[in-house]
């Protein structure tokens, strides 16, 4: 072959790669082909008769006799992640994500066609969820016992296990969970009001009538249905009162509802709590940003001054997420995916970029900037960190790997969820018992035989290193939770700026070197003349319920003659939230923040939590 034709030929080959290459990268940022994948994990995850219109062909009818043993009807539904289980809490917070993304994404959800699937999945919640609730006092708010549940490995069209269904009522309470229903039914009256006002007006009577009941016979679910405790456990209900409030407000213009969020702002934290978390246990930074809404369009009126401390707290939010708020930010992995908890970590990160997008669009509207303590912000900014969780989820990441099932060239093929590796029922006719799909299905190293598409699975570590293993259920579980405020975040970043539904390529960066690290040493703080004490005082405490709790602050001072760094400490016993340090990754093991790696001779650092009961233990690991 000639020079010049080995020169064509080379010329053609690079042609060839660099077409591919960027056609992966394109694929990766494709978000209308991602949001239309989210509902088919919706379909996947349904429960009862399925339509003719079922998409996912390989699930059948399941759960067809739920209730009946009770006296109720309770079937239809969604099963919460890869079991079998209808928990309440969940379901609600991702009806109410979904019909947030109906109200405020309407235009971009209608130009990609996608309005009408939306409010289907919003109606197959809806409408078991008016099943659920037949009486003004009484929500049946679970189906199935998770702890048998999660012995069987078995498809839904197989069940064996107890179907045993768990109500709510007057004498046995839960605020947290008739308060997110309510809340799911007010946000899914706005969303169907437009184009059917009947049912409209039906879920909006339900909203008011389980507010009523949350907010008049108090406690938590979790006491009236311990059941549910070991699988979502609730840190407490009056986040969900208010976020209830906030969308029957919403809902009905009615200023009782906008009233009694201020009356009860800081009584019930609203306006108290500073969060770096947005999930279906924490709703207070949801509640701050709708309430900011009503600030941000004048609408605030004698209630402005409580409304902009609302705000405020919204603003921490959204500028922790920025890492802009004077040190006390999120934390995110080496590459850039925000960090929250070990189980199931992509469902904050999904949760906090939609609700950060919304943020966007109401400070926009109103021709405003965010305010953080490290400078003011454009509200592009908010969207840009949407933006950078959604591409990290789509394969912006280091494993190269796209986090939701069925999407990209390269995804988890070994999910932990029941109906996906077992065979489907059309395809395997007898039935797989309890035991046997552990034997068969669950330990097996080949790839689900169904895909499970629009599936976010929990995702990598604090590293981000992922094991596409099925029984690695904390990384490979998908959930309701995770998956529905994916809706309202792809549907906005498929058009307007970012040009179609497309992202920018992106450039894979290399792990950062290995650093040394000291042995770890154990030290005694307390003891007079040590080199680290620690100054321990009560600044506040609250009843809330039957608990009484309590906001410590812990002064760390370097009483030594010389600098430290790299400092660790060991904190047990900590039940509540903390602030001014950084988790590790290690078992109750903390650090400075990034902008305090270093404490001078008699320099100190402040550092807050909050719990019930005793105060915490803290103790010196390592420094240098």
């Amino acid at each position: 072959m000639s020079k010049f034709g080995r020169s064509l030929l080379g010329v053609s080959l690079l042609l060839t790669v660099l077409l591919a290459a960027a056609t992966t990268a394109a694929e990766y940022y494709n978000y209308g082909s991602a949001l239309d994948k989210t509902f088919l994990f919706f379909e996947a995850q349904r429960s009862g008769k399925l339509p003719a219109t079922q998409r996912v062909k390989w699930r059948g009818h399941s759960g067809l006799k739920d209730g009946l043993a009770q006296g109720v009807s309770l079937e239809g539904g969604y099963y919460d992640a890869g079991d079998h289980v209808k928990f309440g809490l969940p379901m609600a917070f991702s009806v109410t994500m979904l019909s947030w993304a109906a109200v405020d994404n309407r235009k971009e959800l209608f130009g990609l066609n996608q309005m009408q699937q939306t409010l289907w999945s919003i109606r197959w919640g809806t409408d078991y969820f008016i099943k659920a609730h037949p009486q003004p006092n009484v929500l049946w708010g679970q189906v199935g016992d998770g702890q048998s549940d999660h012995y069987c490995w078995e498809r839904a069209e197989d069940m064996t296990t107890s179907r045993t269904a768990y109500k709510l009522d007057q004498y046995h309470p839960g605020s947290d969970l008739a308060g997110e229903t309510a809340a799911a039914f007010a946000a899914a009256s706005l969303a169907f009001k437009p184009y059917n006002s009947s049912y409209s007006a039906i879920l909006l009577s339900h909203a008011k009538e389980l507010f009523s009941f949350a907010d008049k016979y108090r406690g938590l679910y979790t006491d009236s249905i311990p059941n549910a405790k070991a699988f979502y456990m609730s840190s407490g209900y009056s986040d969900e009162l208010l976020w209830a409030a906030a969308w029957l407000h919403r809902a009905t213009g009615d200023q009782y509802y906008l009233k009694y969020t201020i009356d009860n702002a800081g009584y019930m934290g609203g306006t108290g709590w500073g969060m770096k978390e947005f999930s279906w246990d924490n709703k207070y930074a949801g509640v701050q940003v709708l309430l900011s809404k009503v600030l941000l369009e004048g609408k605030g009126g004698p209630y402005t001054s409580t409304l902009k401390q609302y705000q405020m707290k919204a603003d921490y939010f959204s500028c922790a997420c920025l890492k802009k708020n004077g040190g006390y930010n999120i934390q995110t992995t080496p590459g850039g995916l925000m960090y929250v908890r070990e189980w199931n970590n992509l469902q904050y990160s999904s949760a906090a970029a939609f609700l950060l997008a919304i943020y966007s669009d109401y400070i926009s509207a109103a021709n405003a900037k965010l305010n953080c303590p490290d400078g003011s912000v454009q509200p592009q900014a908010l969207l840009d960190f949407a933006r950078s969780q959604a591409d990290y989820i789509l394969g912006k990441n280091r494993q190269g790997m796209s986090y939701l099932v069925g999407y990209g060239p390269k995804y988890p093929i070994r999910v932990h969820h029941r109906g996906a590796s077992v065979p489907s029922i059309f395809v395997q006719h007898s039935s797989v018992s309890c035991v046997q799909g552990f034997d068969s299905w669950y330990r097996r190293a080949q790839a689900d035989p169904n895909v499970i598409h629009g599936a976010l699975v929990g995702g990598p570590d604090q590293n981000d290193n992922y094991s596409d293993d099925r029984t690695n259920y904390e990384q490979s579980e998908p959930t309701l939770s995770g998956t529905a405020p994916l809706v309202g975040l792809f549907a906005k970043l498929s058009v307007g700026s970012y040009g179609g539904g497309y992202s920018k390529p992106y450039q894979t960066t290399k792990p950062p070197a290995s650093s040394y690290k000291a042995t770890p040493t154990t030290y005694t703080p307390k003891q007079s003349g040590a080199p680290i004490e620690f100054l321990h005082s009560i600044t506040a405490n609250w009843m809330a319920g039957n608990t009484r709790y309590y906001r410590h602050k812990v002064i760390i001072k370097n009483n030594s003659q010389k600098q430290i760094s790299d400092l660790k400490l060991k904190i047990e016993d900590l039940s509540g939230p903390i602030w001014g340090l950084i988790p590790t990754g290690q078992k109750n093991t903390y650090q400075l923040p990034q902008w305090q790696k270093r404490l001078r001779a008699g320099q100190t650092h402040d550092f807050v939590y909050v719990q019930g009961g005793p105060q915490a233990k803290v103790s010196v690991l390592s420094y240098y």
